[in-house]
């Protein structure tokens, strides 16, 4: 079955059978980093069915942000879609099974685990660049805003006196996490994609500082350089 096929297949499966309120983590999120899955593994020795059945089941279970237990979200996600594989696609090759679910264990960022194929590599880096970029920047503040998260803390938004808290401010979030994501990619095309769209988030940030110093054309240059150092750290 040619994967054209198998994607339909995941989708019609998906929109019968999945609802969430997560804008993050819908149907429209599994077919993007498909996408970018796509780009990264072109040319390379890798099993594309692997990457795809990944790619569309790697959330299938996704605990919010806040939740004690978010760190198993992938263990559990792997586990579920071996069972959703055997009972409603019993035509998919059992031999795949564990590529696949190693692949959605390793590409969480809570999780915490180094990912032991290139598969599971591309599938870790086509996830994490959702989190940079403009989507990236608009699933910070989406998230924050159904978690009651601040946007920035008015007396200190880029915490120079403070310590970082991205559970109370969703600015910090980009210090936290989110910049530190170039230096996480696992393969050569990810880490260029993913340095591109980080630049976007730091133009963003000074955009944003110079607009909180009343400056509404300009930008904060010291900010920009600043972040953009801490890319190359």
């Amino acid at each position: 079955m040619e994967l054209a096929q198998w994607q339909h297949r995941f989708e019609s499966w998906l929109h019968e059978n999945h609802t969430t309120d997560d804008a993050a983590h819908d149907i429209s999120h599994f077919r993007r980093v498909w996408m970018t899955a796509q780009k990264i593994m072109a040319r390379q020795a890798v099993d594309p069915l692997v990457i795809l059945t990944a790619c569309y089941f790697h959330d299938i279970v996704s605990l919010p942000k806040n939740h004690p237990e978010r760190s198993q979200s992938s263990f559990l996600a792997a586990r579920e879609t071996r069972e959703i594989l055997q009972r409603d696609f019993p035509d998919f090759p059992p031999e795949r099974y564990a590529a696949v679910e190693h692949a959605i264990e390793a590409h969480s960022f809570s999780a915490g685990m180094t990912p032991q194929s290139l598969e599971a590599q591309i599938v870790q880096d086509a996830d994490r660049l959702e989190a940079l970029g403009a989507i990236g920047l608009a699933r910070v503040f989406a998230v924050s805003g159904s978690l009651g998260v601040a946007l920035f803390d008015a007396r200190d938004p880029f915490a120079d006196s403070r310590e970082l808290n991205d559970k109370a401010f969703a600015l910090d979030h980009f210090q936290t996490k989110l910049l530190h994501l170039p230096v996480t990619m696992q393969t050569d095309m990810g880490r260029e994609l993913a340095r591109h769209n980080a630049d976007f988030l730091i133009l963003f940030l000074a955009k944003l500082s110079a607009e909180l110093k009343g400056d509404c054309l300009g930008l904060d240059s010291e900010v920009q350089h600043r972040f953009r150092r801490s890319l190359s750290e």
